[in-house]
């Protein structure tokens, strides 16, 4: 079978239509697009994008969605000409061309599953989607009609940027009406699996249904655990645990009846990446895998994982059955547990601290981390990064919308919720030193076990956070961060930095009803 492409206006010279694993591999290899490396596993390079470009992206304004959208930095607005006018020529560029087109899911629950087209030119482009895409059966493809399309022209450019009123050449833009979204002038595969989250991000809260940027897991017990953090957290090393059933990793839905994943994989960083750490993900790299950015030895063609020269975001996709322990239908009940990761790199957040439901609202809008250096150009020192809702680039409704229904899921099935920091203690970067993974994991296991309930809890300072006294397999010294820090002046110092920075950050959201700038630390 062959879908028609003629309501895109391409006419493709071939196309290759849902490739299996065997024939994107037999193409990436005889294309030159990578390297296979030593065990199989075929590895790219994504040239100068080794991440996304979310000042290029831009949502179409007209009727059906401009009242709805959170219109700024994050989704800048472009006009429906220049939209036409880059579309047809994202279509006079792949026209004749030899095509792949992947037709796969999004979401794992049937009421709310997105129909997802994806167009583009490259095999190994096409292997992202499948790996990161629900894959159906066979039979579901005869009558398969996409809810929404992808035209990925990585090749195309648009020179006429500035007249256009877009950030560079670079464009990857929405049209809602049309259901269509257009990428050109980054190979980044990132941009089409954050893009479709976009539109779930969209669609889903406008009938009930939270989207959540978090992972998630389950115990044998039948109990549902989620992870929200930014990326460098924890979120799919947290979720990816031995002892549990992996869900999902990285996009979410919940409605009325429990979790679901977005996604039919996962897309883990793989620097530093440790066998002995981080066993499930180390595993899951093999054939049918796909490596981006990671440094090969010209040789063996063994990867180096340590090997940062490329970029700090080195990153593998892979099918989610490649993790030995999975919910086989990406799905779960209502969680029993809510978990907000943050690597706190001032060293003043506890490892774990019980949260309210207020609480939980005002984390949640403020979606706190903090980057180190030599994570991103420029950074020499510890730096406070907000992300509304652990997911501000993947918003497209005001966070306030997503904070509600959190909220509202919260008090419902009366779900605790727990703040993780995966950062520093006894000391900010630089004097202190990085939580342990096997005591965040600990204390993870504590949390689903429910023995932390056990523990008795002291208020921190500043930040009026509940921190328990112990935790089995958790040196107790490590719990509150004031025990941590040789200079308890210094500590209190700190902390009304950070605190700060969180009132701060918080005051866009200190208005109308929905308020709670009071739970939030106080100076």
């Amino acid at each position: 079978m062959t879908p028609n492409l003629s309501y895109l206006n391409i006419t493709p010279s071939s196309i290759h239509y849902n490739p299996s694993y065997d024939e994107l591999f037999h193409d990436e290899v005889e294309k030159h697009e990578g390297i296979v490396t030593a065990n199989g596993t075929f590895a790219v390079d994504t040239g100068k994008f080794t991440g996304r470009s979310p000042k290029d992206k831009f949502f179409v304004v007209e009727e059906t969605s401009q009242d709805n959208i959170w219109w700024g930095p994050v989704n800048q607005k472009a006009s429906n000409e220049v939209f036409q006018e880059l579309k047809a020529k994202v279509e006079k560029h792949l026209n004749g061309k030899e095509l792949y087109v992947t037709d796969a899911y999004c979401g794992a629950s049937l009421k709310s599953r997105l129909n997802v087209r994806v167009v583009c030119q490259f095999a190994w482009q096409a292997h992202f989607c499948k790996n990161m895409f629900i894959r159906p059966e066979e039979k579901e493809l005869a009558n398969f009609l996409p809810d929404f399309t992808i035209l990925n022209a990585c090749q195309v450019v648009d020179e006429k940027w500035q007249d256009h009123h877009l950030n560079s050449e670079v464009f990857v833009i929405f049209n809602m009406a049309e259901k269509l979204a257009i990428i050109g002038g980054t190979y980044y595969g990132g941009e089409m699996k954050k893009g479709i989250f976009s539109v779930m991000n969209y669609l889903l809260p406008l009938n009930g249904i939270l989207a959540m940027h978090c992972s998630a897991n389950k115990g044998t017990d039948g109990q549902t655990t989620l992870f929200f953090g930014l990326s460098g957290t924890g979120k799919t090393t947290l979720s990816s645990d031995l002892e549990k059933d992996l869900i999902g990793d990285d996009e979410h839905g919940w409605d009325d009846e429990g979790i679901f994943n977005f996604e039919g994989g996962c897309y883990a960083k793989t620097i530093d990446l440790n066998p002995e750490q981080e066993p499930e993900i180390y595993n899951a790299i093999k054939r049918d895998a796909l490596l981006e950015n990671v440094a090969i030895d010209p040789i063996s063609k063994e990867v180096d994982y340590s090997n940062c020269s490329k970029t700090q975001n080195t990153r593998v996709s892979y099918p989610i059955y490649h993790i030995e322990h999975i919910v086989p239908d990406s799905q779960g009940p209502h969680p029993s547990s809510v978990i907000f990761l943050t690597c706190d790199a001032f060293g003043v957040l506890p490892p774990v601290s019980k949260l309210t439901k207020e609480q939980a609202m005002y984390y949640f809008l403020s979606g706190y981390t903090a980057k180190v250096a030599g994570t991103e150009r420029g950074v020499k020192e510890p730096q406070a990064t907000f992300s509304p809702c652990f997911g501000g680039p993947f918003l497209t409704l005001h966070p306030t919308k997503y904070a509600e229904l959190l909220g509202q899921k919260i008090d419902t099935h009366k779900v605790p919720v727990y703040l993780i920091n995966t950062g520093w203690t006894g000391g900010p970067y630089g004097v202190g030193e990085r939580i342990n993974l096997p005591a965040t994991r600990a204390i993870v296991h504590a949390i689903q076990d429910g023995t932390i309930e056990d523990a008795s809890f002291t208020k921190l300072p500043v930040f009026d956070l509940g921190i328990p006294d112990f935790i089995k397999n958790v040196d107790s010294k490590l719990l509150n961060p004031q025990n941590s820090w040789e200079n308890p002046v210094a500590y209190l110092e700190k902390s009304k930095e950070l605190a700060k920075m969180f009132i701060d950050n918080f005051h866009q959201y200190e208005h109308g009803d929905f308020d709670y700038h009071k739970y939030g630390p106080l100076l």
